[in-house]
């Protein structure tokens, strides 16, 4: 996928989670994150707006923290988050393509503005299913494509990282499958994730023989996999399951 497909979607989904928080309203409850009511969800997804259009926007080479949320509620705050999440799309459109700022996991990326246009296209879908959870009724569809995106940032991105606390003292391996719709086996996205005491190594491709897998199509898979929805299919050892389950939160 391309930056400028990138910016598409996340034009779209923060407009979608806009829509479905102000339907929902503050206090409804977030099912998928039981700890946040909407106006939680508002607040945090507008502060990183605003942290990632500051660091494109102003080219900062080094981390800076994410700034707290004003105290708003209601309209006002949907307002605000509208306002934030503006203020990104604008930022990461004006931005040059040689752009140089600081990043924060390895998943392969070609330039500083293809990685915060991706990184923030998949924090807003996962966001907007979060407020579409809070209004109920059907969620509005993850392209098979952009899902498979994000499943690979996920394993090859965040669980790269040292912070990664998905790691087993005795080594395992797990395959990942986003099937293709069909019989085309063949054109599904596989990954095989290592786990040792260290941070796992995920390559994508069929790697060898492995303990368990976590399979289904790509959307289903993508939540799943972000921990929204089970995992559709799960065959082999059940324990990674339990372990992904456990230890894979961001």
């Amino acid at each position: 996928m391309e930056t400028a497909d990138f910016l598409e979607i996340l034009d779209r989904e923060g407009r979608l989670l806009a829509a479905a928080a102000a339907a929902a309203g503050p206090d409804a409850k977030v099912p998928t994150c039981p700890e946040w009511q909407v106006r939680d969800l508002l607040r945090h997804t507008g502060a990183v707006h605003r942290w990632a259009a500051a660091l494109v926007a102003e080219g900062h080479t080094t981390p800076r923290p994410i700034g707290d949320p004003p105290e708003l509620d209601g309209a006002e705050l949907v307002t605000w988050y509208r306002d934030s999440h503006r203020l990104l799309v604008d930022s990461l459109s004006a931005a040059p393509a040689d752009l140089e700022c600081w990043t924060f996991h390895p998943a392969p990326c070609p330039s500083p503005l293809a990685f915060w246009t991706r990184r923030q296209a998949h924090e807003t879908a996962v966001h907007r299913y979060d407020a579409e959870a809070a209004r109920g009724g059907t969620p509005s569809p993850v392209a098979p494509d952009f899902a498979v995106d994000g499943i690979d940032e996920l394993l090859r991105g965040f669980h790269a990282r040292s912070r990664s606390r998905l790691r087993s003292e005795e080594p395992r391996v797990l395959r990942v499958r986003a099937v293709h719709p069909g019989a085309e086996a063949q054109r599904d996205a596989v990954w095989t994730v290592r786990l040792t005491a260290e941070p796992p190594v995920t390559v994508r491709t069929a790697d060898g023989t492995t303990e368990a897998e976590l399979s289904g199509p790509a959307d289903e898979l993508y939540l799943a996999l972000w921990n929204r929805t089970p995992v559709p299919e799960v065959t082999g050892d059940p324990s990674l399951a339990a372990l992904w389950r456990e230890r894979s939160g961001i």
